[in-house]
């Protein structure tokens, strides 16, 4: 199965398989994790898997609205991207894709650096890294970046280290209806893909601006599973971009992706 069979199981089971793993994951770090949890502090990455990595991913800053920034991406050139999907040894990976909400997210932050700038800012569902690794370049005092694919957390090592920065802080733990983190802003990419997924990160990103007035901005390239949300009502648009030529053919098609100003109006008032 070609790569255009993969990218049709990573779109389609977003809506599935990841978002039932993002719901059932409320516990503690997975294992894998818990061997790996200091590798933002300088503890290297198990050999096997970054040679694994580095082996099966190419480094590009093209196609994308970030140039600024490389990454380690499944592409053409890449074996996987022509062998059968069950042939990956690991969890589905979504990571390897720069998702269009990501990547106007990453050009929002890059061109307005003011938006992070001596802030703390959790990444949430980070996947490659893109917009961590963003907010660290336009000068987030602080900046986590959270996934539940401990893969994603070793390729955004790999991709810290191809833009020369010191690893940020990742957590590989479902956070979401955890307690409210005390973040200046929370910045999340191509995650309304499920409807009850869509429902939990609803009331926990109201829950995080009621408690510490936390700013929220979302990216997304206008998917149904989004745009019929009720969510969408408590939306405002800061941006939008065209997306590449190469970024379109990777998506079906979407020629567009915006970034949107999360402002419930009943935040102040909802339990």
């Amino acid at each position: 199965m070609a790569f255009c069979g993969w990218k049709r199981l990573l779109l389609l089971g977003r809506q599935n398989t990841l978002a039932k793993v993002w719901r059932s994951r409320r516990g503690g770090p997975s294992l894998c994790w818990k061997r790996c949890c200091h590798w933002s502090t300088g503890k290297s990455l198990d050999p096997e898997v970054r040679a694994f990595l580095e082996e099966n991913t190419e480094v590009t800053n093209s196609g994308h609205l970030t140039p600024e920034i490389r990454l380690r991406l499944l592409t053409p050139r890449c074996r996987f991207w022509r062998e059968k999907p069950d042939l990956w040894p690991y969890g589905d990976p979504f990571w390897a894709i720069y998702w269009p909400g990501g990547q106007a997210l990453s050009r929002y932050i890059l061109d307005n650096p003011h938006v992070v700038k001596g802030r703390s800012v959790l990444d949430l569902g980070s996947g490659c890294g893109a917009t961590a690794i963003a907010a660290v370049m336009s000068g987030a005092s602080q900046v986590l970046a959270n996934d539940i694919d401990p893969i994603a957390g070793m390729a955004m090592i790999l991709n810290c280290e191809l833009n020369h920065l010191n690893p940020f802080p990742i957590t590989i733990k479902n956070i979401i209806n955890s307690e409210a983190g005390n973040w200046d802003l929370i910045v999340l990419g191509d995650m309304f893909y499920d409807e009850q997924l869509a429902d939990g990160l609803h009331h926990w990103l109201q829950k995080c601006i009621r408690i510490h007035q936390t700013e929220v901005l979302i990216g997304d390239p206008g998917r149904h599973q989004f745009l019929s949300h009720s969510i969408r009502s408590q939306l405002h648009k800061v941006i939008e971009y065209s997306l590449p030529e190469y970024t379109r053919q990777e998506n079906y098609g979407l020629t567009s992706s915006i970034v949107w100003s999360y402002q419930p109006s009943n935040s102040l008032d909802d339990s």
